[in-house]
């Protein structure tokens, strides 16, 4: 595909100083000329207008395109000849009211961004959906790319006859010809060219209306039959009634199209009224947990808080994208904990989402929530979990500090005043100031201008069975010595017929390195003190002395699930920071998931000790540790209740364990129908999974491969198959995996995927061994020849992380040594920092095993 043009932000604010007043007539042919779906390009026409403040100033417009066959400026030629993609066209001699058009062909995408282009392996049909977010409009039509020039659209797009096309407005009118049809939208609402969208093909569509508002979910015809959309309307229209009572202000527009679309780089996007949703994680082919719809509700519920925080409002630049994607994932939250049946949603939160934060911001290469953002192409790395999970918990941090109600009453008074333009955090902290009457900004600095994270401590004194004196200690690394504010609560559970039962909460601010807590004094020493409940700040926490010994025994009898998660992520902090040995750890899983009853919190931990063996725990125990999950996994599979989500996590699991030929025994029986556990359905999505387990050992090849794939000759199988077959313990197969993505720039985006998850494997490291120098030798030319989001994921997947020794970690050092473009060299540093961290996990579990 052409380059794009990587736009300063010193050139978003000059052109958003002379620009105003856009609005853009954008003509698409999707067609070949007789009908038929394009192929390889589709024509696109481009009619801008907009108003200059300086008559006879330059500027320049995005376009990439394979050709650009012409351009006027109010009807006189503009000279095409020093056109290039990635630095966009000259515009000059501009006129106070001006018309731009500009005719180019442009190319379809298989990264994933721009315009994509799917073919259904079922039936053939084509389909389109356009993914724009951050500046990727440009590969569709000439525009000026950036968040702050907001313009209404209307989009006319020419399709075969039996196609949909969806945007982000309502079709006004559809004319058709006699090879193929045009359709016409309404002129959209104001909107940056980011979330503009426009999706086309022969999609199975299910329309319903809530509150005056029309609804839409869409997938492909050959998946028609596994689109619960009642389920997903459901959760909207939740969502709908939840934010029209907190923000106080309506959807603002006519409609709200949901789309789950296939080979879909993240999980789903904002698109003004036209989402799109990625097929592979949320439309369900075979039986999944609630921990999977929760996560669907969760996104969808995120896309739909973007409506006001992201597309009514918008950030002004970049450098404020924290905060568009830390709101939804808090509202979100909120919204599904309050409003639909996932009640336990911030303990969720708090065990995936959080540990991501955690884990990002303990990273040689962490940065603040809020960092500079120069150029587009630096953001690019900054869609991570502390942009995402740790603003969030700020956010969560705010609320507690300012009180819900004025947080709610900000939110109000935001909305109606910035509505359809641009805003930045201040504006919001303004609004939260003027509505709480509390000092928000010293506040909201320390947090989002800083970078790490803290631990917190109790210190208890004890006479006879009362404390005599409590503080909370509060740490913080070397190298990012701020001590914050922290607003918190902290519990005192007791034991009380089997049950851990909380008999006293207070609520504080903790600050500096210590703090007294008076209102403990004299008071009954508990069986659990626990620090941060309701997990209301950002920050590890450990556990007094009394307190680990009851949590060891007792960890899975709190009454409620959110003191039972803080509990194990203060397990997995101690794992990670090399304060727990793994087998400790994975003795606690193991004990622990007898009796545990949330399924999100089982899947995280089962994944969890998982990890615990195969990076942290000493090479000579690992087989030990794998046996004694996969002996607590069945008796967990014996006891479950038969076809509800815990057995089904269980089996899962066993199979990603499974090593030794009795285990192994057990997978080629499911997969024929013997032994299989009461209630236990071997569907489509898990045969894939004890298939390729099976080829992972060895035990299968590619006739296996080759018959699951006949049963499942899909999208799905394909993918599965063939990540299945980068799976192969096999010399000759991997090097051809290998080449097939550092070379091939025309691998689709799902392929390469699904090949760098299947090429390393726990199981295979001395195969594998070879390919950690070749990582090296082969990572900045992929970084410069393929698409960005490809070779993002090539940098993250392909690093040697399972290659647990020193010679990664050199071999990673001599290549950071070398001149690579920033945003790659912290990729790969990060790379590093997890075996370095799995280095000193090995240490301390091999220290624990002496």
């Amino acid at each position: 595909m052409p380059g794009i043009h990587n736009l300063a932000r010193t050139e978003a604010a000059e052109r958003a100083r002379l620009l105003s007043d856009v609005t853009y007539r954008v003509e698409l042919d999707l067609t070949d000329g007789s009908g038929a779906p394009g192929e390889q390009t589709y024509s696109s026409r481009s009619e801008i207008t907009f108003r200059c403040a300086e008559p006879g100033a330059a500027t320049f417009v995005e376009i990439s395109a394979e050709t650009l066959r012409s351009a006027t400026l109010n009807g006189t030629p503009l000279d095409l000849s020093s056109y290039d993609a990635e630095k966009g066209l000259a515009v000059p001699g501009l006129a106070a009211e001006n018309v731009l058009v500009v005719d180019a062909d442009c190319v379809y995408s298989t990264s994933g961004q721009g315009l994509h282009r799917a073919v259904d392996p079922v039936d053939g049909e084509v389909y389109l959906y356009s993914q724009f977010e951050t500046n990727d409009a440009q590969r569709t039509f000439a525009c000026f790319d950036q968040p702050d020039l907001k313009a209404k659209h209307t989009f006319v797009v020419t399709v075969p006859k039996h196609w949909t096309v969806v945007s982000n407005s309502p079709v006004a009118e559809t004319a058709e010809r006699e090879h193929d049809k045009v359709v016409t939208f309404t002129e959209g609402a104001l909107m940056s060219t980011y979330v503009t969208a426009v999706c086309a093909g022969p999609y199975h569509e299910v329309r319903d209306s809530h509150d005056g508002i029309d609804l839409g979910v869409y997938c492909r015809k050959s998946l028609a039959e596994h689109l619960d959309a009642d389920d997903i309307l459901t959760i909207t229209k939740q969502g709908f009634d939840f934010y029209h009572a907190q923000f106080g202000m309506r959807y603002p527009l006519a409609k709200y199209d949901q789309l789950l679309v296939p080979e879909y780089n993240a999980g789903a996007m904002e698109n003004f009224g036209c989402i799109t949703i990625s097929e592979e994680h949320y439309l369900f082919r075979s039986q999944v947990t609630d921990f999977e719809y929760e996560q669907r509700a969760n996104t969808i519920l995120h896309e739909l808080a973007h409506m006001w925080f992201g597309d009514l409002v918008t950030m002004r630049w970049w450098d404020d994208l924290w905060l568009n994607e830390s709101f939804a994932e808090w509202a979100s939250h909120w919204c599904n904990a309050e409003a639909t049946r996932f009640a336990d949603a911030w303990t969720t939160f708090l065990a995936l989402r959080k540990r991501w934060g955690y884990g990002q911001d303990q990273l040689p290469t962490t940065h603040p929530v809020y960092t500079d953002v120069p150029d587009v192409e630096t953001v690019e790395v900054n869609f991570d979990g502390i942009t995402y999970a740790k603003g969030a918990s700020i956010l969560k941090q705010i609320v507690a500090y300012v009180g819900r109600d004025a947080f709610v009453r900000g939110l109000r008074a935001y909305f109606p005043k910035h509505a359809w333009g641009n805003a930045t955090f201040d504006d919001l902290l303004g609004a939260l100031e003027e509505a709480s009457g509390r000092e928000l900004r010293g506040y909201a600095s320390q947090w989002l201008t800083t970078a790490q994270v803290n631990t917190l401590r109790p210190e208890v004194a004890v006479d006879g069975d009362t404390y005599s004196a409590v503080a909370v200690l509060q740490e913080a690394p070397a190298d990012y010595p701020t001590l914050r504010t922290h607003r918190l609560a902290i519990g005192l559970y007791d034991l009380d017929g089997g049950k851990l039962v909380r008999r006293k909460r207070i609520e504080l601010d903790v600050s500096g390195e210590r703090t007294e807590v008076p209102e403990l004094t004299g008071e009954r020493v508990p069986d659990v003190l626990l620090v941060n409940d309701d997990d209301l700040t950002y920050a590890k926490i450990r556990l007094d002395e009394r307190s680990m010994a009851t949590i060891v025994e007792h960890i899975s009898h709190f009454a409620s699930s959110l003191p039972r998660g803080l509990v194990w992520a203060a397990a997995q902090d101690m794992l990670r920071d090399a304060e727990l040995p793994a087998r400790q750890f994975v003795q606690l899983v193991a004990t622990g998931i007898a009796a545990e009853t949330d399924v999100s919190l089982v899947t995280i931990l089962l994944r969890t000790a998982r990890q615990a063996i195969n990076l942290y725990a000493d090479p000579a125990w690992q087989a030990t540790g794998r046996a004694i999950l996969t002996s607590a996994l069945t008796d967990a599979l014996r006891t479950a209740e038969p076809g509800g989500g815990l057995q089904l996590t269980f089996a899962q699991e066993y199979a990603s364990l499974a090593r030794t030929p009795d285990e192994l025994a057990v997978l080629r029986g499911w997969l024929a129908g013997e032994n299989v556990p009461a209630g236990l359905t071997v569907d489509t999505d898990l045969r894939w999974h004890l298939t390729q387990t099976l080829v992972a050992l060895g035990e299968y090849g590619a006739a296996e491969i080759d018959a699951e794939l006949a049963r499942d000759n899909t999208a799905s199988g394909q993918r599965q198959a063939s990540l299945a077959r980068a799976l192969r313990p096999d010399a000759d197969s991997k090097a051809d995996v290998w080449h097939q993505i550092t070379t091939d720039t025309k691998l689709p985006n799902w392929l390469q995927r699904a090949m760098l998850q299947g090429f390393w494997h726990s199981a295979q490291l001395d195969l594998l061994a070879p390919y950690r120098d070749l990582y090296f030798t082969d990572v900045a030319g992929v970084w410069g020849r393929f698409d960005g989001e490809v070779a993002q994921v090539f940098a993250i997947l392909g690093y040697p992380s399972l290659l647990v020794d020193e010679a990664t970690v050199a071999a990673t050092d001599q290549w950071l040594s070398g001149d690579h473009p920033a945003p790659l060299r912290r990729l790969v540093a990060e790379g590093k920092d997890g075996v370095q961290r799995a280095l000193r996990a090995r240490a301390c579990d091999i220290a624990a095993g002496a």
